[in-house]
């Protein structure tokens, strides 16, 4: 992909949360497997999220099935606040590939291109690095008793991430991704 001036690249990806993800380390003692206390509740919310090396992040916390529509509405959330054309980079998630989203994609073509990381990649790109920090911080480490509760956890980590830019940058420098960071 050759860099087009004024073009922003983004990388992009989308995640489930569930309250009752096991992440990070436990202990026990020795000979005894360690239990994790559960709530007896399980619930979740999806979240997708652009980030470029820049330290910019941009997400949208939602409940229902990521589908088409929500796929679109973070798309055109995305244009309006972005002023320059957006040049998004995401895996093959069939949302993706839908006729409803690629028909948008043409009717917008001047504002943001879709680009396709090859099949089972997600080395291959910096937004999981993203996933696994919100999953081990904002789910991980604080228990949610309630769907609510789980998504103002989520909100207020990804936030405090925007503020953030320095965190979102080293993301590009994990070596298996640090071909992004130019």
């Amino acid at each position: 992909m050759a860099k087009q001036e004024g073009a922003e690249i983004h990388w992009g990806d989308e995640i489930g949360l569930r309250a009752d993800d096991q992440t990070g380390r436990s202990y026990g003692k020795r000979g005894q497997t360690p239990v994790v206390p559960g709530m007896g509740q399980r619930f979740r919310c999806n979240l997708i999220s652009t980030l470029t090396n820049h330290g910019t992040l941009y997400f949208k916390l939602f409940t229902q099935n990521f589908n088409g529509d929500v796929m679109l509405d973070f798309l055109r959330r995305l244009i309006r606040q972005i002023p320059r054309k957006v040049f998004l980079i995401v895996d093959k998630h069939p949302v993706h590939l839908f006729a409803k989203v690629n028909r948008w994609l043409e009717q917008h073509a001047e504002r943001i291109r879709l680009f396709l990381l090859p099949s089972y990649s997600p080395d291959l790109n910096p937004d999981e690095l993203l996933n696994h920090d919100v999953k081990a911080n904002a789910v991980g480490r604080k228990r949610a008793k309630t769907k609510v509760e789980m998504i103002e956890n989520v909100r207020r980590h990804l936030r405090r991430r925007q503020r953030q830019p320095d965190v979102v940058r080293r993301f590009f420098r994990e070596k298996h991704v640090a071909y992004t960071a130019q």
